[in-house]
């Protein structure tokens, strides 16, 4: 706890000063009208994308420096997100504010900062997950231990946190929406934590343990409005919801994967959640999570009849929709979707065309991940000895940049097998990829031999030697 306890203790310094100055800015700005500006350093895409309920509200362009500016007016106060692919960030907005965010997209969560009004609640969320972020070694090794010692340290923990958020409550005149969503980032991300330990460990408690454990649930508000596009709260309701669904006894892991649980687990949503917004989100999550288990393709029409009947949103219901048609049309033996790539020297090609004639193994990176991408390439490395009769390709998720070549220069790799998309959004979409380590397979004509395999996974070797 050592190395954690002085980051903590650096990121507090960090916060208490951030604090003082973005609270003695005092700008001016109608009550209606939301200023969004800023740069971004070493840009993965030309544009930031600005959401509210998970729906795109509005694309900025990049200039020639890579700043932003927009104007946005009568805009609610609540929770929003600004997104520069393959990243991004929720922020607060209450009325009168105007914020300048600041980050470098090669260490994307570790940068970005804001200034501006209304910037020490956003910092403080940034600040939040970093701290959050530092945890995670420990928080793993301590899922092993007794739920009284977990609970304990989650306790001591959350104890910290709440030092904190005293610092920046007493720091300036906070709001009352800035105060309940900035003490939501720990109190929900704790309690999430302890929401996954009972679903990994608490299949077998009695009555009392699980009334001692489960205590901090009088804390919760299952309806919170302020909250309804809140990840840290979002994700803890899954999980509370997740809890409630698994019978006693039943393994977690196990059932998760069945879609008469998500069904169930839909149910229960829908008769606790009123709120339109959280229940809706919360519906689109639970339909996310069936859709992509791809073993209950044969179940997911019958699942999305409920999702239907639950869910309010026509936005929401197309997603789901066309998720589930895209997945149908990368199943085994459909010929591979064809998008736009562009090769090492920033030319247009069809995947179709540069893959035709090859038995095709493709694997996915992205710019903002080198750490993730070079051990990528060791992986892909091992398999290419084993398999020479295979084509291997990676494929950036961001257009090439100086720094995506470089990177590529270092690793000594072939050029002619390297790509990237050349619009993330719908080319993601098209080929479903929801995950980094997510792996394509294709035969000589482009038809789909498997699109849903882990490239660490320890049956990938399976899926080539059959094929």
């Amino acid at each position: 706890m050592g190395k954690n306890s002085k980051l903590k203790f650096l990121k507090l310094i960090i916060l208490t000063i951030i604090l003082f100055f973005s609270n003695s800015c005092n700008n001016e700005v109608s009550n209606s009208d939301f200023f969004l500006g800023g740069e971004i350093i070493n840009p993965s895409s030309s544009y930031v994308n600005f959401y509210f309920n998970n729906i795109k509200i509005d694309s900025i362009q990049l200039d020639s420096d890579n700043k932003f500016f927009k104007k946005i007016q009568n805009i609610q106060p609540g929770i929003y997100r600004i997104e520069h692919l393959p990243e991004n960030q929720n922020i607060i907005i209450e009325n009168g504010d105007s914020l300048w965010v600041r980050v470098n997209v090669e260490d994307f969560k570790e940068s970005i900062t804001f200034t501006g009004k209304g910037s020490s609640k956003n910092n403080f969320l940034v600040d939040m997950s970093i701290l959050d972020d530092s945890e995670t070694e420990f928080i793993s090794e301590i899922y092993a231990e007794d739920r009284n010692i977990f609970k304990n340290a989650i306790d001591s923990l959350i104890k910290e946190k709440n030092y904190i958020w005293d610092l920046f409550n007493n720091s300036s005149n906070h709001k009352n929406l800035a105060k309940n969503i900035t003490r939501a980032s720990i109190k929900y991300n704790y309690f999430n934590k302890l929401e996954r330990y009972a679903l990994l460990r608490g299949k077998d408690w009695n009555e009392d343990q699980r009334n001692e454990y489960f205590n901090y649930r009088k804390d919760i508000n299952l309806n919170d409005t302020d909250l309804s596009l809140f990840e840290p709260y979002v994700t803890y309701l899954m999980n509370y919801f997740n809890e409630k669904t698994l019978d006693s006894g039943k393994v977690y892991f196990y059932e998760k994967n069945n879609t008469d649980f998500n069904i169930k687990k839909l149910l229960i949503i829908d008769s606790q959640i009123s709120d339109p917004y959280l229940k809706n989100n919360l519906a689109r999550a639970t339909a996310i999570e069936e859709i992509l288990n791809f073993k209950n393709n044969n179940f997911h029409e019958k699942f999305i009849d409920y999702f239907t009947y639950v869910n309010s949103s026509k936005i929401y219901l197309n997603e789901i929709i066309k998720l589930y048609e895209d997945i149908g049309r990368m199943q085994k033996g459909n010929q591979l979707p064809e998008i736009d790539i562009l090769n090492y020297n920033g030319n247009i090609i069809s995947s179709t065309d540069e893959f035709i004639g090859n038995k095709t193994f493709i694997y996915f990176w992205s710019q903002t991940q080198m750490n993730h991408y070079r051990r990528t390439i060791r992986r892909i490395e091992a398999l290419k000895q084993e398999f020479p009769d295979y084509r291997f390709v990676g494929i950036c998720i961001q257009p090439y940049t100086d720094m995506v070549s470089q990177a590529q220069n270092i690793l000594n790799l072939d050029l002619s097998n390297q790509f990237s998309f050349r619009d993330f959004e719908s080319s993601s979409k098209d080929w479903v990829l929801t995950f980094l380590n997510k792996t394509i397979v294709i035969d000589e004509k482009v038809n789909i031999l498997d699109a849903f395999r882990n490239l660490f996974s320890n049956d990938i070797r399976k899926i080539l030697t059959s094929n």
